[in-house]
């Protein structure tokens, strides 16, 4: 079980939450198992969500193990120019 922190708009997709306790072992299972729960958050993972595991940020790297107890934080991705 890890602890996840929704950031900016994730939030609103998880119904409010901001933060959710989820059984995941890396980011697919972490991706797969919010997409499950919360529908909305398939837009988000498609167009690529980073996401902090201790300070430090990974995108694209699904096989990523999630140590218990490690802050993790997941980001949308921001778009502009």
């Amino acid at each position: 079980m890890v602890a996840v922190t929704l950031w900016g708009s994730l939030a609103a997709v998880a119904g409010g939450k901001d933060k959710l306790d989820i059984e995941a072992k890396d980011i697919r299972e972490l991706f797969r198992k919010l997409a499950e729960q919360y529908p909305a958050f398939e837009p988000f993972i498609d167009r690529g969500i980073a996401v902090a595991i201790d300070g430090t940020i990974y995108r694209d790297t699904w096989s990523k193990e999630l140590p218990e107890g490690a802050e993790i934080f997941l980001l949308p991705r921001l778009a502009g120019g």
